[in-house]
């Protein structure tokens, strides 16, 4: 039967204090992303300075580097690297900590006389929040010079390996949420279905995706945060190094807590789904409720105690929210995959089971929205970084999905309001409730069948299950009422093929016995009546078929969205990152002095010696310039075979920098990119020749800066 679509009209559920909460909750998540002022960085190290600065020039050689990080980090015996334009090796060893109660400062001594040219400083490590981070750049002493070393361009934590790692965080992710929303949903909203198959694979599922993703993380770690070679996942030694770190902890204590948490589900789906005793099975409810609450708790916390919550501004609050946060997500999420499960595969779920699960989710979207709101704010903390760094757009697309979702779920409310209460409507096909009397109390399956039918022979029990799977379903559907599928006539079909099927389950003995491909034939048949007869009978409610549809949709987003959310998890909040590229602006940004012009007159001596240097320099300030020279003769432009020009800052003892500018015409050179270290009173001194033994060095003081 094709499902109609819903009426538009008052709905029991909707109500204009529900629709404005909703309303507010999608505000309060978007503009309250960046509100309050500045703080410290909340998560990912990063370079914020160093001595010498990127791209500088100095005359003698410095005893050490040291690099200044926005947070705390772990380093190893290479994770500073200095290499000489050769690519040896000069640094001394290990770096040390400089912070003395300042910003995080490391540094590794050079080894003493090295020579001038470019020198390459290499870095990696491991932010407070578990992720790795890396970088490189150069520095001159006398001058810049050509150097075998060249940048890396992969970032730490990149790679096969780094994918990998990436997809075990997701699959963590999911397992957790199955996990632990699986089993929510069963205590919180239809406690019968912990008899249901669907729903116990789900949930083991769950546990086991978690557990191996676990395991996989906790075997990658090492080739992650290090060498980036998967053959490094079995280096004992590297994992014992693992295992000693904050994530490496965090790993092994979701190990237990998931140890833990199989006995917990065991309970479940074993002595729980069997109880018939009310008040032993309300006892091991609150029980398995407490248990299942405290599990829950830990593991989430294992996440919150080793990324981004645990490092950065407010960790002592951010943590408890951090996991807060994850609970809703698992409450929220894994009931929407639970109920799109028993939607499909379960007969049995009940009205008051949707509606009760409609009730949690919006609670757990009201959690999600306030522990977003302040999640949001201390990783962004501004409408720049909103916009213009990669977790913030990321953020806004996860916002997104958020408010899809919840554009769905809107819809799927009011299929849960269509849906009949009591044992006279629900989305049920026995008829079952939740009420103490189980599904025997709405009448049970057939007893045995008996002789007489037995003998009926193969005929009439094949003519008995087309006859209860055709014409009481057909007939229902035309008997519907002003609340939807007659439940039962639906439920009289079910008993009379039950009746059908023990009787053929009679039959088969005798068959086999006989005939056993006949008894394998007649199997198939019942396996495929059964099936056909529960898909008539699922699909024969409109209301759940629309429901089912609208959840299926709402579980593709959520797909997407926790996807986006591991991807979150792994970037450079927005706030750390402007306040890192603020940094560095800060450290390496050039002075500048404006346009410096000069005009030189100059004489060789020789034939055609004299002519007059112009000179352009251009910002005219420390940093990158850019240098035009033209030489004027009496006729007009000059050629002549060499120009050199050498900048010297006596005041710092720096220089003389060299600087061999291009011929780009007859009468003038250019050069591009010559550095300048600082700002200052630089002596600038311009060597023309004119012949092979004539030429002259013209000297003028310019200020840069």
């Amino acid at each position: 039967m094709t499902a109609t679509a819903p009426h538009f009209g008052p709905s029991p559920i909707r109500r204009p204090l529900t629709a404005a909460a909703l309303l507010a909750v999608l505000i309060s998540l978007l503009f309250g992303m960046v509100l309050a002022g500045a703080s410290p960085a909340s998560a990912h190290a990063a370079l914020t300075g160093s001595d010498p600065q990127d791209g500088a020039v100095v005359a003698t050689a410095p005893e050490e580097v040291a690099l200044t990080f926005s947070e705390q980090i772990a380093v190893s015996d290479d994770s500073i690297r200095v290499l000489d334009p050769s690519g040896e090796r000069a640094d001394t060893g290990a770096p040390r900590e400089l912070t003395d109660g300042g910003p995080v400062r490391y540094g590794v001594a050079l080894h003493s006389g090295l020579p001038d040219g470019t020198y390459t400083v290499a870095w990696q490590a491991v932010s407070a929040d578990s992720h790795p981070v890396s970088g490189a750049f150069t520095f001159s002493i006398g001058a810049p010079s050509d150097t075998t070393v060249a940048l890396p361009s992969d970032k730490a934590g990149g790679g096969l390996v780094g994918t990998l790692y990436s997809l075990a965080r997701y699959a963590a992710y999911a397992g957790f949420i199955l996990l632990a929303g699986g089993s929510a949903f069963v205590l919180a909203c239809w406690r019968r279905g912990a008899g249901e198959r669907p729903l116990q694979r789900l949930v083991v599922r769950g546990w086991i995706t978690l557990t191996a993703a676990t395991l996989v993380m906790l075997l990658l770690r090492n080739p992650y945060t290090g060498s980036g070679k998967l053959a490094d996942a079995f280096d004992l030694d590297g994992l014992q190094a693992v295992l000693d770190t904050k994530p490496g902890a965090a790993l092994v204590s979701r190990l237990l807590l998931l140890g833990a948490s199989a006995l917990f589900v065991a309970v479940l789906f074993g002595a729980y789904a069997k109880r018939e005793d009310k008040k032993e099975k309300q006892d091991l409810t609150f029980g398995l409720t407490v248990g299942g609450a405290v599990l829950a708790i830990g593991i989430a916390g294992t996440w919150a105690l080793a990324e981004h919550a645990s490092t950065g501004l407010q960790p002592g609050i951010a943590m408890p929210v951090d996991v807060a946060h994850l609970l809703a997500v698992a409450a929220w999420l894994g009931g929407l995959a639970a109920l799109l499960v028993a939607l499909y595969r379960t007969p049995h779920i009940t009205a008051d089971a949707v509606r009760r699960f409609s009730r949690v989710a919006f609670g757990s979207v009201v959690v999600l929205a306030a522990t977003g709101l302040y999640q949001s704010w201390r990783q962004v903390g501004s409408w720049s970084a909103l916009t213009g760094t990669w977790y913030g757009q990321l953020l806004l697309v996860k916002v997104g999905l958020v408010a899809a979702i919840l554009a769905v779920a809107w819809f799927s409310r009011r299929w849960t309001g269509r849906l009949v209460d009591g044992a006279g409507r629900v989305a049920s096909v026995s008829g079952e409730g939740e009420g103490p009397g189980g599904p025997e109390a709405s009448g049970g399956p057939a007893g045995p069948a008996g002789p007489d039918e037995v003998a009926s022979g193969d005929t009439a029990a094949d003519t008995s299950v087309d006859t209860a799977v055709d014409t009481p379903v057909d007939a229902s559907v035309g008997t519907r009422g002003t609340g939807g599928t007659d439940v039962t006539a639906l439920a009289g079909t079910a008993e009379a093929t039950e009746v059908t099927e023990a009787a053929g389950a009679a039959e088969v003995p005798a068959a086999a016995a006989s005939d056993p491909e006949r008894a394998a034939q007649l199997a198939r048949q019942r396996a495929a009546l059964t099936a056909t007869r529960n898909k008539r009978v699922r699909d024969a409610d409109a209301e759940r078929s629309g429901l089912r549809r609208s959840v299926l949709i709402e579980a593709g987003i959520a797909v997407v969205l926790l996807a986006v959310t591991t991807v979150l998890t792994n970037t450079e909040p927005g706030r750390t990152e402007e306040e890192a590229a603020r940094g560095n602006t800060a450290a390496t940004a050039p002075v500048a002095g404006g346009q410096v012009n000069l005009s030189l007159p100059f004489d060789t001596g020789g034939q055609n010696g004299k002519g007059t240097v112009r000179l352009d320099l251009s910002p005219a300030g420390s940093g990158s310039n850019d240098v035009h020279l033209w030489i004027d003769g009496p006729d007009g432009p000059m050629d002549v075979p060499e120009v050199k020009l050498a900048f010297t800052l006596e005041s710092k003892d720096i220089g003389p920098l060299p600087v061999v500018p291009d011929r780009l015409a007859p009468g003038h050179w250019t050069a591009s990119d010559v550095q300048i270290p600082m700002a200052g009173d630089w002596k600038l001194a311009v060597t023309v020749r004119t012949s092979d033994i004539d030429q002259t060095t013209i000297d003028e003081n310019v200020k840069i800066g």
